[in-house]
């Protein structure tokens, strides 16, 4: 249908203190001062809407200011006037402007100004100038985060043949840029812009570099900073950027714009924002020099969602509240058998035994799936389940048949640790502060495999911080505020660690080293000490390991990442999909799908003194993950705010073991005891053995992400499980399930058709599915 409003009022703004105050005034010092102003409609719906671009801008005195339709505002004389914003049919306003010291030009600044339209243009990008042996000739550091490597470059490499201060637009910088001359990198700005004049000053001025006291950008920002929008609908951004000498710039032209769902929202290189796409949430990362901020648009479906289901807890409230505000009705309940099949899978890694079916069935009390998920979680069978995923991520690997004892060993230290519930806190500090030998203390296993502080660090930032530090080891994360100060100053806290062999063969001894922690920088090399993420540096007597000083960091409540980085990945494994995707990227500029929800979960889990059964109690007890997985006629598409349960591929183990069971065929893997499934292998190393595992995606345990494991179809799957030697002589065994009921005479085949559908689906067959069944045993 067509969208009926009207416009009940007009504003100009440009930052979050003119949303308040409309009469504030816009001021312009100095000949460079821009500022993108916004006309804002408040409209009868409710929703404001950007009309930057549809209104007719004017000045009341053009020789104080000029205004481009845009609505960029730039000096012509000092003064005062007043900008007006008009609308056909004659609604208007207007704000007060104010113009000083318009004929002063200001020494440009080059890592402050010139450095950021390097990086906007992609000069610096990883795929041209900015890549470590440079492109053609000519290198930029990457990203334009070490801007006194690119002043040598840029003016003094090759006797400055790039740069021509005499007749500036004559510079090679330039005319490659525009064009005029060949340039692999194509077309790269116009004539008469904004940068090219800010370059061709700069050259003009003889290429300042700037003052080693001149102000650094220390924050950005972006206004508006959220905003509901309709589908199809424009937003214009503004930005900011604040100087350590407490003034301020519009940088809106010169930042970078980057959507995190481009099928739902792009940006210009201007700063405009356009819904494409459907209803949802969206988050375009902001970036200026090393800074980045998040716009957050929300783009309501627009349906009254009433009749929700019955809210269990405070996930049920913030996922409610999300999908009230989004206007996307979420599905219906699932019925009792979908919740044990879908609970016991994610729980206990298994299907439902069949008795575990009639006995569910037959309960009729109200609290018989808590009970259900109290009982799963009692079990070994959780045990198994999350020693397996956790295995993979700790990289218990087996390198050499010497490791054998110590993998086994860790494997039943993770496992022990889950069924008795240990403390999340208690199980990552007892992994980072091992000592000895993993014949006597298990975790030590985990540094066989991260060998190096390189290694140590960032597996114990993504496994338990949610942070890939990797970039940062040689430059400024680019998403991220980590720079390479952090990263060494993280790995200073494993300086300090000894080997030496062990007793038994394979093994070794980890000791702590006494003496002063600290890492180098390589880049500037510089001693680094031990310092947290974010936090300041840590004050370690030479004696102490400063390994437990990083433990107690972690578990502290006011710690940011530990507890967020646990409930996302746990979230995901309930959801299928977390709330900050990937998992284990956690960051400012990577912004949740319910930011609220994601407090309440962290929050909640320190309450609970880092409980997990908890935690997944909590999960599995809510209305959200009981929903069902059919969707509605809204929320087919709904990809991030879980209005249905989003349906999932079974892992490789958990798949080969449902096929054991339904077939009652067994696998057997060499030097496991008789009955091991494959959920409970300790390692790697049976992934050789069974192809079966390796085409389905199980993970080799060579690295501490989540996406080693494959959860994606494949023809190689297909034609196994069609044609695969081992699955046929499950199904055609003398001593298999298909057998022993071929030889049962003494029920009828309604009755064993119950059977299977309970062991395979955790339901009875369905009429039709009755009908195809007896059509295909009419044929032998």
């Amino acid at each position: 249908g067509v969208e009926t409003y009207s416009v009940q009022s007009l504003r100009i703004e440009w930052d979050s203190s003119s949303s308040t105050n409309h009469n504030a005034q816009v001021e312009l010092r100095g000949a460079a001062a821009r500022q993108q102003v916004l006309a804002s409609a408040h409209c009868s719906d409710g929703v404001i809407r950007d009309l930057s671009r549809e209104v007719r801008w004017s000045l009341k005195s053009d020789a104080v200011a000029k205004v481009s339709p845009e609505g960029v505002v730039t000096p012509v004389g000092d003064g005062e006037t007043h900008l007006v914003a008009a609308l056909e049919g004659g609604l208007q306003t207007s704000i007060p402007l104010k113009v000083s010291s318009a004929t002063v030009s200001q020494p440009i600044s080059f890592p402050n100004q010139i450095v950021p339209i390097f990086t906007k243009l992609g000069c610096n990008a990883g795929g041209c100038h900015g890549k470590s042996g440079g492109q053609n000739g000519f290198r930029l550091s990457l990203l334009g985060f070490e801007p006194t490597e690119d002043y040598e470059y840029l003016v003094k490499e090759s006797k400055g043949r790039r740069l021509f201060p005499a007749a500036p637009d004559h510079s090679l910088l330039l005319q490659k840029a525009v064009g005029t001359l060949p340039h692999g990198g194509g077309k790269r700005m116009e004539q008469g812009t904004r940068d090219y004049d800010l370059i061709r000053r700069w050259i003009a001025q003889g290429m300042p570099y700037g003052k080693p006291e001149d102000p650094v950008v220390s924050s950005i920002a972006v206004f508006p900073l959220e905003r509901i929008m309709k589908r199809d609908g424009l937003q214009q951004l503004t930005v900011r950027a604040f100087y350590t000498d407490g003034s301020w710039e519009d940088v809106t032209s010169g930042a970078q714009y980057d959507s995190n769902d481009k099928d739902l929202a792009q940006a210009d290189s201007l700063g405009r924002v356009k819904i494409v796409g459907r209803s949802g949430e969206v988050g375009v990362m902001v970036r200026y020099q090393s800074k980045a901020v998040v716009f957050r648009a929300v783009v309501p479906r627009g349906v009254n969602v009433a009749n929700l289901p019955a809210s269990r807890n405070y996930i049920d409230d913030l996922v409610f509240k999300k999908l009230k505000a989004i206007g996307l009705p979420p599905s219906a309940v699932c019925d009792d058998t979908t919740f044990l099949r879908r609970v016991t899978l994610d729980i206990a890694g298994r299907l439902p035994k069949a008795e575990e079916v009639r006995q569910f069935d037959a309960d009729k009390s109200a609290g018989k799936r808590e009970a259900v998920i109290d009982r799963l979680l009692d079990s070994p069978d959780y045990a198994d389940y999350f020693a397996n995923k956790w295995g993979a991520l700790l990289r218990n690997r087996r390198g050499n048949e010497t490791h054998a004892r110590a993998n086994v060993a860790f494997h039943g230290w993770i496992r022990d640790s889950f069924h008795e519930n240990k403390r999340y806190n208690r199980f990552v500090e007892e992994l980072l502060t091992a000592s000895g030998e993993s014949s006597k203390n298990p975790p030590v296993t985990w540094y066989r495999q991260v060998r190096d502080t390189t290694a140590q660090l960032e597996d114990t930032a993504q496994l338990f911080l949610g942070a890939r530090m990797k970039c940062a080891q040689c430059h400024h994360h680019p998403f991220e505020r980590w720079s390479q100060q952090d990263y060494f100053g993280f790995g200073a806290f494993f300086s300090q660690i000894g080997r030496k062999a062990g007793e038994n063969p394979g093994d070794e001894l980890i000791f702590h080293r006494k003496g002063a922690a600290s890492s180098t920088n390589k880049k500037t090399q510089q001693s680094v000490k031990p310092t947290p993420l974010g936090g300041a540096v840590a004050d370690i007597a030479p004696e102490s390991d400063p390994r437990q000083a990083l433990a107690d960091w972690l578990s502290q409540p006011a710690n940011p990442f530990f507890a967020k980085s646990l409930v996302n990945r746990y979230w995901k494994h309930f959801f299928s999909r977390a709330l900050v995707e990937p998992e284990d990227d956690i960051r400012d500029t990577n912004p949740a799908s319910n930011p609220e929800l994601f407090e309440a979960l962290a929050q909640t889990f320190v309450k609970s003194g880092f409980d997990l059964k908890a935690l997944v109690r909590d999960i599995t007890r809510s209305t959200a993950y009981q929903l069902s997985s059919v969707p509605n006629e809204h929320n087919a598409d709904d990809k991030q705010f879980y209005s249905r349960y989003y349906p999932k591929r079974l892992p490789a183990e958990v798949l080969l073991d449902a096929i054991d069971g339904l077939t009652s065929g067994p696998t057997l893997f060499p030097g496991t005891q008789e009955g091991t499934r494959a959920l409970q292998l300790p390692d790697n190393s049976y992934n050789t053995s069974s192809y079966f595992l390796t085409v389905f995606g199980r993970p080799d345990a060579a690295s501490s992400c989540e996406c080693e494991r494959s959860q994606d179809a494949s023809l190689a799957q297909s034609l196994h499980l069609l044609n695969s030697k081992d699955i046929q002589a499950k199904l055609t065994s003398d001593q298999g399930r298909a057998a022993r009921l071929a030889e049962d005479s003494g029920r009828s085949d309604e009755v064993k058709l119950q059977d299977i559908y309970l062991l395979a689906y955790a339901r009875g067959p369905s009429s039709g599915e009755v009908e195809t069944a007896h059509a295909h045993l009419a044929k032998r």
